[in-house]
Formats: C-alpha cells, sequence, structure tokens
C-alpha cells in the first residue's frame, strides 16, 4: 500500500470506478443494514479492500495512462494549432517579395521531400521522417529572418527620411556657438538674469543632442543587425540547397541525415543571436516538440494586399497586351 504511486490513488478517487465501487459497498450495504446489520460492516470492509487493492490493478492503470496520455494528446494538439496560427500570421504580414523568398526556398524543401522518399527513415510511415521534421525547424528560422529583415528595413526608411546623421550634425554645431557664447558671457561677468537663461537653453541643446546620438547609435546597430539578417538568410538558403544536391545527387540516407543534422547545429547559433535582440522578443517563439510533422506550408493563403492585387492585375493587363 505504501509503494502505490500518488498518481493512482488521486486519480482512482476522482474515477467513475470510484463511484461505482462506493455505491457497490457502502450504498449496498446501507441499503441492505435496515433487514441485515451485519451488510453494513461488509460493505464498509469491501469499500476499504476495494481502495487498497483496486488502483493497483493494471485495468484501471491502464485506464488512467489512456486518459493521460489523450490530455497530453490534446494539449500537444492545442500548442501546435497556436503555432501553426502565429507562423501563418507571420507569413501573411511580410510584404509581397518577402512571401516570394519564403516560397522559394519551401519548394527547394519540396525538393528534398521528393528525394528523400527513396531513402525514408521510417519506410512505413514516410511523412514522419525525423529528417524531415528538422526542415520545418529550418524553414521557421528563415522566416523570422525574413520578419527581422522587413522589420530593420522599415525603421531605417524611417529614420532615413528624417536624415538623422545631418540632425546630429546641426546640432553639434548649434551646441559649440552657444558653448562658446555662454563661456564669453561668464568671462564677461555677465549678470545671472542674462547667464542663466542662456545655461538652461544650453543643456537643453545638450539633452537634445544626446538623444539624437542615441538615435544615431540605433541606426548603425540596426545597419550592422541587418547585414548579419541577410547574411544568414543567404546561408541559411545555400545549406538548404546543399541538402537538396545531396538528396537528389545522394541515395544514401546516413549522408542526407548527416547533411541535415549539420544545417540544424548551426541554428542554434542563429536561434541564439535572435533571442538575444530584445526588440524581436516576440519572434523568440520556438517550434513546439511535436511527434509528427508541423510543416511550413501556411494552413490558409495569406491575403493580398489592394496595393499587391492592383499590382498583379496591372501586370496581367501589361502580359495580355500584344
Amino acid at each position: 500500500m505504501d509503494d502505490q504511486p500518488p498518481a493512482y490513488r488521486s486519480e482512482f478517487l476522482k474515477s467513475p470506478h470510484h463511484a461505482v465501487m462506493g455505491l457497490a459497498t457502502l450504498g449496498g450495504g446501507f441499503i441492505l443494514g435496515a433487514s441485515y446489520p451485519l451488510a453494513l460492516v461488509l460493505g464498509a470492509a469491501a469499500y476499504v479492500l476495494g481502495w487498497i487493492y483496486l488502483p493497483d490493478m493494471p485495468v484501471f492503470r491502464n485506464w488512467v495512462d489512456r486518459r493521460c496520455e489523450a490530455v497530453h494528446s490534446a494539449a500537444a494538439e492545442a500548442q501546435v494549432a497556436r503555432f501553426v496560427q502565429q507562423r501563418d500570421a507571420r507569413l501573411a504580414s511580410l510584404s509581397s517579395s518577402g512571401r516570394n523568398h519564403y516560397q522559394t526556398l519551401a519548394a527547394v524543401c519540396r525538393d528534398i521531400e521528393a528525394a528523400s522518399a527513396d531513402t525514408p527513415l521510417t519506410p512505413d510511415n514516410p511523412a514522419e521522417d525525423p529528417r524531415l521534421r528538422k526542415l520545418d525547424e529550418l524553414m521557421w528560422t528563415f522566416l523570422r529572418l525574413l520578419s527581422i529583415e522587413e522589420s530593420l528595413d522599415e525603421f531605417l526608411e524611417t529614420e532615413r527620411r528624417e536624415d538623422v546623421p545631418g540632425l546630429v550634425k546641426d546640432a553639434e554645431q548649434e551646441v559649440a556657438q552657444l558653448s562658446a557664447e555662454f563661456d564669453a558671457l561668464k568671462a564677461k561677468s555677465a549678470s545671472l538674469s542674462i547667464l542663466d537663461p542662456k545655461e538652461r537653453l544650453l543643456n537643453s541643446k545638450l539633452e537634445r543632442l544626446d538623444v539624437l546620438h542615441k538615435r544615431l547609435d540605433r541606426i548603425q546597430q540596426a545597419q550592422s543587425n541587418l547585414a548579419l539578417v541577410i547574411s544568414e538568410e543567404e546561408r541559411l538558403e545555400q545549406q538548404v540547397k546543399l541538402i537538396r544536391a545531396d538528396a537528389i545527387a545522394s541515395k544514401n540516407a546516413d549522408t542526407l541525415t548527416a547533411r541535415i543534422d549539420a544545417t540544424v547545429e548551426h541554428l542554434d547559433q542563429t536561434n541564439k543571436w535572435i533571442s538575444e535582440m530584445s526588440e524581436f522578443k516576440d519572434l523568440v517563439g520556438e517550434m513546439p516538440d511535436s511527434a509528427g510533422r508541423i510543416g511550413y506550408a501556411p494552413a490558409v493563403p495569406p491575403r493580398i494586399s489592394a496595393a499587391e492585387a492592383a499590382a498583379v492585375r496591372q501586370a496581367a493587363r501589361l502580359k495580355a497586351k500584344p
């Protein structure tokens, strides 16, 4: 009795098995007790024995295990559904060029899937090939990189329109001039009524210059991050294309597996770098640990904006002209 796992005993208390046992023993003893007083004692004893032995029975344990497995499966499916929704929303938020970039690499992954069908690691269910699940992870990282690239591009374009370097240069000249004027007034022992306003103005301009310097630092950091993001995208694209080449040229399952594993190992560094970018914390989420394929194609085709639809119609009209 002391070796009984608490999980099974607590589950037994809440189970229909316990309810049936209680009705059959205590309930039956109570009903028969009016005519046979000994039935109350026998019913209570049967209940105690049932409480001791029934949670250990394989039938009950199997019922608990199946119930827990169903709960875990439902939770895993809900987690995958939330992830797919997040991924599809991220893909739909990309520009048309970004989505085309993603779909181009997705086509390479489909080529890998087709080629790897000749050397499946799981012949009974090729769709569950663990190598192909790693392609889902590769595409998720690539999608995050595309999202970061477009966010950085948008930020830099906004700052570029305001010409922050030019604002910094003008502010530095203005501060230098005010500093010289203030120092000249102090040298002449000007009155406080003249010095105080000039000093407050100088301090205000210095604070403005400090803010502009911080904006300039952010711009330079964003430019560096953008260059790294683009480089990571290109590296990942070439790695996936190399996997395709191995899948097509070599029908050796071990060679293909080793190539995919080596590519996924590089993702750890990329994902770590993404997680360190505080402004992109919403992109840090990892793929759920699913036994099956999650895929990388959107469950629902992304919506096309009005501007993009107009561009498509214009291109169609131009193509239709003789």
